[in-house]
């Protein structure tokens, strides 16, 4: 059974299932209708009984007009009045002999069958009139025998009605006959329609299968199309929805190899190139090599919390987004912002709201934001943070009065090791707008900026209020925390 394919294994219990139902109900139908005509024919014998003892007892002779003299008359009179069905018949029998019979059209012939007769003698000519199951090798009998004995006539005379079983359920046998062939028929058609309807419902494990076995390292771009909202209409969904984790975590994997074989190979590679010609005999080279080795070590160790965040970004619980009062959330990052760089730092707004979103991650990126504006400014110069709830939207904002942003950077700015013309003047992973970015997709927003060279900046955190709803009902919460966080680093 096990080796059998899932829709034959389907087909074969839906076809038993039907054969079952089948024969319960046509067994129970078939005892319940045998059992009705059992009573049918008894219930037509009783009644003939009766019809004949009330001609014994009420009626008269219809010839002479007086009471009746010998139980030959009255049997004949009671046979010739009896309207017998097909599968009946009568006998009547004196002394061990057959004294009458029913006409010669009627089917079932009692004097043809001698273990019938034998059984009539051996009957209480006296008490006997209980009727009875007879069966002999001819048929089954459903039989009463009545006692007929009249005052002027001495011998005993037995009037026998019977009915023969095997003939009355003839047509019942028939039917259930014809309900079987229907039943052998329902079955076929249930069989061809059921292997369809059950290669249909399967046709999406179907799918699944060929997209799991079209599925390489290198492609992992196939998905499943979803035709049903049924229960395998979930599973394809399911499956889809696992499908583009694994892509975005292969996907991750793969760009994080790059990233660090690409962006490690050159402060390797410094470092390497130092420490094989440096002077052990000259002190100052020795320090001077010392230093600039682990300023290569510390923009490495910055350069692998960068690649980690963005490694973070894709996963599903990289967000715990809860409450978050906007306000308070604005004036720690402002106290925090005014500690980066000697500017002169000012609070530009205060949205007055709570809404869900992860209150460290959005620090992180607000704070990465103040920490560009500090290296792409001039001491002394204004740097404004704010928050409002405009369009919809909320807006966390930092504007800066520095270099500014040529327009052919301001979209490349937000890719990995990406840098503007201006970059130059500062060092950095070039991860830093990637991580803010990455961080507002997660929250259903984006990253915004208006910039000009030479007169500044300001870049936007756009947060849908829409989004953020969303968010807090896809993703498990977890408690507001507004602690301080580390100097995120990283540059434009």
């Amino acid at each position: 059974m096990r080796q059998l394919t899932v829709r034959t294994r389907a087909l074969l219990i839906m076809v038993f299932l039907t054969v079952l139902t089948l024969v319960l109900a046509g067994t129970a139908a078939y005892l319940l209708q045998r059992v009705e005509t059992y009573r049918t024919m008894d219930d037509s014998l009783a009644r003939t009984v009766t019809e004949f003892i009330q001609l014994g007892e009420d009626g008269n002779d219809p010839e002479t007009g007086e009471p009746w003299r010998t139980a030959d008359r009255l049997i004949y009179v009671g046979m010739q009045r009896t309207l017998l069905a097909e599968n009946e018949s009568m006998v009547a029998m004196r002394e061990g002999n057959v004294r009458q019979t029913p006409n010669a059209q009627q089917p079932v012939r009692l004097e043809n069958d001698p273990q019938f007769l034998d059984w009539v003698l051996a009957q209480d000519p006296i008490t006997e009139r209980r009727i009875q199951t007879v069966t002999t090798d001819v048929s089954t009998y459903r039989a009463v025998a009545v006692p007929v004995q009249m005052a002027e006539d001495d011998s005993h005379t037995l009037f026998v009605l019977a009915v023969d079983v095997e003939a009355g359920m003839t047509a019942l046998n028939r039917t259930f006959l014809t309900y079987a062939g229907v039943g052998l028929g329902a079955v076929a058609i249930t069989g061809v329609v059921g292997w369809l309807m059950v290669g249909r419902l399967l046709e999406p494990i179907r799918r699944l299968r060929q997209t799991a076995r079209s599925i390489t390292e290198t492609d992992i771009s196939r998905r499943i199309d979803v035709h049903s909202r049924d229960d395998l209409g979930e599973l394809t969904v399911t499956v889809n929805e696992m499908l583009d984790r694994l892509e975005t975590a292969v996907t991750s994997q793969r760009q994080l190899l790059d990233d660090v074989g690409h962006e490690l190979r050159t402060p390797l590679t410094i470092v390497r190139g130092h420490l094989e010609l440096v002077d052990a005999h000259d002190p100052d080279d020795v320090v001077a090599t010392r230093d600039l080795s682990l300023d290569e070590l510390d923009r490495m160790s910055r350069l692998v919390e960068d690649l980690v965040t963005l490694a973070k970004s894709a996963q599903v619980d990289f967000l715990a987004p809860a409450a978050t009062d906007v306000d308070l959330l604005t004036d720690q990052v402002f106290d925090k912002a005014a500690l980066l760089g000697d500017r002169r730092w000012r609070q530009d707004g205060t949205a007055r709201a709570v809404v869900p979103l992860d209150a460290q991650r959005i620090t992180q990126a607000w704070l990465q934001l103040a920490h560009n504006a500090v290296k792409f400014s001039e001491p002394g110069s204004e740097i404004a943070v704010g928050s409002a709830l405009r369009g919809g939207a909320l807006r966390l904002w930092v504007q800066d009065s520095g270099a500014g942003i040529s327009p052919e950077d301001q979209e490349a700015i937000f890719s990995r090791f990406a840098r503007g013309t201006n970059s130059s003047r500062t060092e950095g992973s070039g991860l830093g707008l990637t991580i803010v970015d990455s961080i507002a997709q997660g929250h259903g927003g984006w990253v915004d900026v208006m910039s000009s060279p030479g007169h500044g900046s300001t870049f936007t955190i756009v947060l849908p209020i829409q989004s953020l709803e969303m968010l807090q009902t896809a993703r498990p919460t977890a408690p507001t925390s507004l602690t301080s966080l580390t100097n995120p680093g990283g540059t434009r």
